[in-house]
């Protein structure tokens, strides 16, 4: 039997708004996917540490304080130096078009604004996991 998909869903730096990751997580979870939500305030150390340790197939990240041009590139990097590279890098957010494209170009994958049918998010992570994670 497969194991479910497994999502870690993290708030980074600050922003003390987490209702959204919530409701992320609860549509991810009422999709059959394991998630782990790391609650608010996290480094991006501690989120790639965190999904290194919970062997996820995805990591999202919530961000409205408008450090995403920050938070991003720094959770890729780390996620390359750990080899992390089957690891789907996605969230979404209050991010401007022209910054979630240049984030794209970086490595992050699709970035969802605020208003994104949850239905959407899950088959984006469904599909992207089914064809780089082996299920």
């Amino acid at each position: 039997m497969k194991r479910p998909i497994r999502v870690l869903v993290a708030k980074v730096g600050l922003d003390g708004h987490d209702r959204g990751a919530k409701v992320i997580a609860s549509f991810l979870r009422d999709a059959g996917m394991e998630v782990i939500y790391t609650g608010l305030r996290q480094t991006p150390e501690m989120v790639v540490q965190a999904a290194l340790q919970e062997d996820v197939d995805a990591i999202g990240i919530s961000i409205l304080s408008g450090a995403h041009m920050t938070v991003f590139p720094k959770v890729m990097s780390l996620m390359k130096e750990k080899g992390m590279n089957d690891v789907l890098l996605t969230g979404g957010g209050i991010i401007p078009d022209s910054d979630m494209k240049k984030l794209n170009e970086l490595g992050v994958a699709k970035l969802f604004p605020p208003g994104t049918d949850t239905h959407t998010i899950v088959d984006y992570i469904s599909d992207w996991v089914k064809t780089h994670r082996n299920f």
